[in-house]
């Protein structure tokens, strides 16, 4: 059984390519929502599916109270973004964030024609953090632009392909933002 692989992750592309999935974001989110809260964070829909998901805890721009979305992300490591940042500790046991790993997301909103709200907040307020496995990470967010935001949208299409399906259905190129384990909280945004 150990040579087995779990056919949920291409399940989940060729899924993520259907228009009609798009239609259920709103059933998906609240079921996801729940199962998170539910599990402390260590299992969300997009988990089961096999892709790497993280719950965000952005800052709001206008109350200075928490938010929070989960969210699809592709894993970085080894890349320049790690240029001068503080190193995350990682876990202890059983599966694990790498202390190299960052997390890019993008800020697709279902195919939406709007940016998500936490796309505003983190231009506000880049420090956040994430919730992944179960772990609660400190970062600082960077939102790509130019020559960087284009090679990694190309990297993001070969990881999700769906994105083109949602980019085309919202009409708008997707703010593309790398999240960096950042231990030094002295730089916190303003409540």
């Amino acid at each position: 059984m150990s040579g087995m692989r779990n056919p949920l992750p291409a399940v989940a592309r060729v899924l993520g390519r259907r228009r009609s999935l798009m239609k259920l974001a709103e059933a998906v989110v609240w079921a996801d929502t729940r199962l998170h809260r539910a599990s402390r964070g260590r299992v969300s829909l997009v988990g089961i599916a096999g892709l790497p998901s993280l719950r965000l805890i952005t800052t709001g721009r206008r109350t200075g109270r928490p938010r929070e979305s989960n969210l699809l992300y592709m894993p970085d490591r080894g890349t320049p973004h790690h240029a001068g940042r503080a190193r995350w500790g990682g876990g202890t046991t059983g599966e694990t964030v790498g202390d190299d790993e960052v997390f890019v997301v993008t800020g697709s909103n279902w195919g939406r024609a709007h940016d998500p709200a936490w796309v505003f907040n983190l231009r506000a307020c880049p420090d956040a953090q994430v919730r992944v496995r179960g772990r609660d990470i400190p970062v600082r967010a960077r939102e790509l632009t130019g020559l960087d935001r284009e090679a990694t949208w190309r990297r993001l299409l070969g990881f999700w392909p769906g994105s083109a399906m949602e980019r085309d259905e919202a009409g708008r190129d997707f703010p593309i933002f790398v999240l960096t384990p950042d231990a030094d909280r002295s730089r916190r945004c303003p409540s």
